[in-house]
């Protein structure tokens, strides 16, 4: 009989076996029930984490959105400021060139006054005096200089305060800048997606950038940006109304004191021709009065010469009567006669003379006065020639740019006005 071969191993009992399949059974159980358990936590987590991420990307592209809006507002703010001063910059030199071409003008006033200063240092004699158009003249030449420098000094300011204008607007630019290229990144930002090329993951993305600023100091400079613009844009416009004012002020004293030199010359040279005229009148009765004493005194020299004759007859006959004879030299009559001609005769000499003397003494004084006269006419004329240069020379005044008379006009149609009145 056939035996089976039993190979030597371990054995294990039916309940065994059962315990072992019940083992298994429930081992399966459980690490499905702990895999259907991580299986749930995974698909929350995963639902969790897609919403968190998507929540955060949404947030994320509201804050880069909302930080977008902001740039762009304070670019927009800012680039009104930086027009502001581009308007103030433009207006600001405008006036600067104003006063600048204002400044050019006072030359010639000024050269005037000096010129005609020096013409009248050219009078002679009396004729050169302290009158009312020497003080006006030098008052004119004080007012120019005064307004001279008032008028560097304003166009000074007006260039410094162009410098700070300038600052404000470069400063503005250069923040400008910086908002266009931050508007620019975070649009770019904006705009990626998970989908867009050239994304990638980078190394250290949680470090902070040196010179980093927190929005308190981003806001806090764009603020100064802008404040520092409109403030210096308000200064500014201070002082064009001022740089105005002083410009009309300027044109106003200038044509005050132009009329008012011209008024005083105006009358010295009608004064000066009034005398002339009256100096012509007298140089003219004086030489017809030489001319009538010249003429009587020929006639007293021929009347002298006429009694030389008759004295020379009674002498004569005188010498004469001596030679008579004895008791013939009578003193008759006759003698007596001619001893009272002879006598008569040499009074009238004597008196005609004396006359003729004082005829010549005479026609001496009023040759000598008829020479002050012309001497003194001469000056006259001359004086008169250097206030006609004078006034010709004032016409040399131009008037003031037709800018700076409209943008003065009416403080100088006042001036003007007051002017008429003292006229």
């Amino acid at each position: 009989m056939a035996t089976l071969s039993v190979k030597p191993g371990q054995r294990f009992s039916v309940p065994d076996w059962q315990t072992n399949s019940q083992l298994l059974s429930s081992t399966a159980e459980n690490q499905r029930s702990i895999s259907h358990q991580i299986r749930q936590e995974g698909r929350a987590l995963r639902t969790e984490t897609t919403n968190q991420t998507l929540w955060d990307q949404q947030d994320t592209c509201s804050r880069l959105y909302e930080r977008a809006q902001d740039v762009a507002r304070w670019k927009d703010a800012l680039e009104a400021s930086r027009k502001e001063v581009d308007t103030e910059i433009e207006a600001l030199s405008e006036v600067k060139e104003d006063a600048e071409r204002a400044l050019a003008a006072m030359t010639v006033p000024l050269e005037v006054a000096v010129e005609c200063l020096t013409l009248r240092d050219g009078r002679r004699g009396n004729e050169l005096l302290r009158d009312p158009v020497e003080a006006e003249l030098k008052k004119e030449v004080e007012v120019t200089e005064g307004t001279q420098q008032a008028l560097q000094q304003k166009v000074s300011q007006a260039f410094a305060q162009l410098c700070l204008l300038q600052e404000a607007w470069q400063q503005l630019t250069f923040d400008l800048q910086n908002k266009a290229e931050a508007l620019e990144v975070e649009q770019s930002c904006l705009s990626l997606t998970e989908t867009s090329p050239h994304i990638s993951l980078k190394p250290n993305p949680l470090r902070v950038p040196s010179g980093s600023t927190s929005p308190q100091q981003w806001e806090q400079f764009s603020q100064y940006s802008r404040s520092r613009a409109q403030e210096e844009v308000r200064a500014a416009a201070r002082l064009r109304e001022t740089m105005r004012i002083s410009i009309a002020q300027v044109l106003n004293e200038l044509e005050a004191q132009r009329v008012t030199t011209d008024f005083a010359l105006r009358k010295q040279s009608h004064e000066l021709e009034r005398a002339r005229g009256e100096l012509l009148w007298q140089h003219k009765t004086t030489q017809e009065e030489v001319e009538e004493l010249e003429q009587d005194i020929r006639r007293l020299e021929d009347d002298l010469r006429a009694k030389t004759g008759p004295l020379k007859l009674a002498h004569t006959r005188l010498e004469i009567r001596t030679t008579r004879p004895s008791v013939e030299l009578c003193r008759d009559q006759v003698q007596y006669g001619l001893v009272d001609e002879v006598k008569q005769l040499e009074a009238t000499i004597a008196v005609l003379k004396q006359k003729l003397a004082q005829s010549q003494r005479a026609l001496q004084a009023l040759q000598q006065q008829l020479s002050h006269i012309v001497e003194d006419l001469s000056r006259k004329t001359d004086a008169l020639s250097l206030e006609r240069r004078s006034l010709e020379v004032r016409g040399r005044l131009a008037t003031p740019p037709k800018r700076l008379q409209e943008s003065a006009a009416p403080h100088i149609s006042s001036t003007r006005a007051s002017c008429l009145e003292l006229l």
